[in-house]
């Protein structure tokens, strides 16, 4: 088996998991409660968020344990927007961010506030002048992911944290869930207030995440309850799990420039053999600092995108697609339409992501598995939609 879908989720680290065995073993007490049992897990919930902070060079009074991205996005941008709607109602995020961003502005939307979705270039990138245009006294605002989840492309976050500086009642939120442990991230320096971020996705355990919540900002809660997470997030901690995130983001961040550069030559060696077949084209920006070290996308221009996963899958290799199926017909992906491509291209984009503990062999084998692939499948194209594959 060649697991190539590390962005959609990572297997643990075998330290992660001995490690929340143990704390499930031998302390399972309550962090909230007064007696030992209870004041030993609290020692390690604190213990812990002192790891995160660490990595991020934060206080560990910022960090919020959660549930995992999808929350951690909804509480910053819900808890802005219902803690600060006295000052303005208008929103900024960008048309490509994930659904757990773009669904919760939607709702905003029904609730009368107003949202701009920025657009973005042909590669991806947002362009600061966009955002300047658009910021108004009415602006409480501003959420762009750090690395895009399907295309890989890096956003400016540290251009746009640096200018939004000079808006003080401006809050700025960045999802960094494909951006933290991949690549640099230090959200006090840059100028980020709100920062997102999901254990599964650096080799830690599903179900935990957390917020950076810069000090002074206040956040309306989204759970009633205990008061857990400084008030903000009610409920009891998952002790055992927020332990094995902050062990898996220390092992992460390790070594981490030495992981982005060996990240980086696989990228370029799939970038080089996917480009030598004339069928595929791949996605985003050729400049390589523009784009993240751990994701390749790439179109198959007439061919249903889940065909070809499948097709992989025969041959043990596990890649993905952001493509939604409906009865058997693929939607296009929405990433890929607001680049400027086609509906019918949009449907046919791929998805590689991979680890710095994969191997050149790995990313040979790889290659070799998709041009039998797209030699076996391109017959089957739609001929109509060919010629809008070419690569920029």
């Amino acid at each position: 088996m060649l697991y190539m879908d590390y962005a959609a989720t990572s297997p643990l680290y075998e330290e992660v998991i001995d490690t929340i065995a143990e704390v499930m073993k031998s302390h399972y007490g309550n962090p909230s409660s007064i007696h030992r049992l209870g004041v030993e897990a609290e020692k390690l919930l604190q213990s812990a968020k002192g790891v995160i902070a660490t990595s991020l060079k934060v206080s560990p009074s910022e960090i919020i344990c959660t549930s995992g991205g999808t929350e951690s996005n909804n509480l910053a941008i819900k808890g802005v927007a219902y803690n600060y709607q006295q000052r303005g109602k208008h929103l900024i995020t960008t048309q490509i961010e994930h659904p757990s961003v773009k669904e919760v502005f939607a709702g905003l939307e029904q609730e009368g506030f107003r949202v701009t979705y920025l657009p973005v270039s042909k590669t991806g990138c947002v362009k600061l002048e966009d955002l300047q245009a658009v910021i108004s006294e009415d602006t409480i605002l501003v959420s762009i992911m750090y690395v895009n989840n399907e295309i890989g492309t890096i956003q400016p976050i540290q251009e746009i944290g640096q200018y939004l500086a000079g808006f003080p009642k401006i809050i700025f939120h960045v999802d960094a869930v494909q951006g933290i442990a991949k690549l640099p991230l230090e959200p006090k320096t840059w100028g980020i207030d709100l920062c997102s971020a999901s254990a599964h996705k650096f080799r830690g355990p599903k179900g935990a995440g957390f917020l950076y919540r810069r000090a002074g900002v206040q956040l309306k809660p989204l759970l009633a309850g205990g008061g857990q997470e400084f008030g903000v997030r009610s409920g009891t901690e998952n002790v055992p799990l927020i332990v094995g995130m902050a062990k898996a983001l220390r092992i992460s961040m390790d070594n981490l420039a030495a992981k982005i550069a060996r990240k980086q030559a696989f990228r370029q060696q799939l970038l080089a053999g996917i480009g030598a077949i004339p069928e595929l084209s791949i996605s985003g920006s050729a400049v390589e600092q523009e784009m993240a070290p751990h994701i390749v996308h790439f179109a198959f221009a007439g061919m249903k995108a889940e065909v070809v996963v499948h097709a992989l899958e025969q041959k043990g290799i596990y890649i993905s697609t952001r493509s939604a199926c409906s009865s058997g017909e693929s939607e296009p992906s929405e990433v890929m339409l607001a680049l400027g491509y086609p509906r019918d291209v949009a449907a046919s984009g791929l998805r590689i992501s991979f680890s710095d503990e994969h191997q050149a062999q790995d990313i040979a084998l790889f290659l070799r598995s998709l041009q039998e692939v797209v030699k076996e499948l391109a017959p089957m194209r739609n001929p109509s939609v060919i010629h809008r594959g070419k690569r920029n």
